[in-house]
This record gives structure tokens, C-alpha cells and sequence, in this order.
């Protein structure tokens, strides 16, 4: 069973050598996605809320050009560099998850100044 590298042209390209999502099998892994817009390749706007809707916009683009979806989806991981961002960012992925809500770990960490949220993403494919 080949491992198959993933890109497309609606995500941002990559800041060092990994893929932006890698399937192997049925099993799909989205890297983590952070609120850069792929055009410009600067963030989405200085808040939370733009930022994590990028994101998500981002780990969707990958997930499509594997032939995929949320749907898919059975991990969530977030990454926040403020525990103070924890309800804004709860408002957005309210909004844009459905049910059933795949697994999810939050976690805060350092992320390269001005990113506020990092996302990736495990998906299991029929």
C-alpha cells in the first residue's frame, strides 16, 4: 500500500519539507493548518475567528483533494497560543462541525508570531 502526498492549490504551500495531508490507505492525515490565506500567504486577520475560519477553510481544501471531507473526520486537533481563546474559537468550530463531532484535543503552544491557531486533521476514507 503506497503512501500518497497530498497538496492542492487552495491550502498554503508548505514552509518546510512535509506534505500538506498524506494518505495511506484509508487513513488520511491532514498537517497542521494554520490561518494563512493561500493567496496572499499572510494570515487571515488578527483575530481568533478569522484565523481558525482560514484554517478550517485550509484543512477542508486538503481534505477535497483527497477526496474527502469533514464527514470523514474522526480527530480534531487545535492548537491555541492563549487559553483566553478557547470560547472564540469554540463559536467558529460550533459553526462550521457537524454532527456526530469527530475526537478532539486542545492544546496551547507556541506558534510563530502573529498565528493565533493551528489545526489538523485524521480522517479514516471509505
Amino acid at each position: 500500500m503506497a503512501k500518497v502526498a497530498i497538496s492542492t492549490e487552495r491550502a498554503p504551500k508548505p514552509a518546510a519539507n512535509y506534505s500538506p495531508g498524506v494518505r495511506k490507505g484509508n487513513l488520511l492525515q491532514v498537517a497542521g493548518q494554520v490561518g494563512f490565506d493561500p493567496k496572499t500567504g499572510e494570515p487571515a486577520g488578527p483575530t481568533v475567528t478569522e484565523q481558525a475560519r482560514q484554517a478550517f477553510a485550509n484543512v477542508e481544501a486538503v481534505l477535497a483533494a483527497a477526496g474527502s471531507s469533514f464527514d470523514d473526520v474522526i480527530m480534531v486537533r487545535v492548537y491555541l497560543t492563549d487559553p483566553a481563546h478557547f470560547g472564540e474559537f469554540n463559536e467558529v468550530y460550533n459553526e462550521l462541525v457537524r454532527e456526530p463531532y469527530a475526537a478532539r484535543t486542545t492544546v496551547y503552544v507556541g506558534l510563530p508570531p502573529g498565528l493565533l491557531v493551528e489545526i489538523d486533521a485524521l480522517a479514516v476514507l471509505d
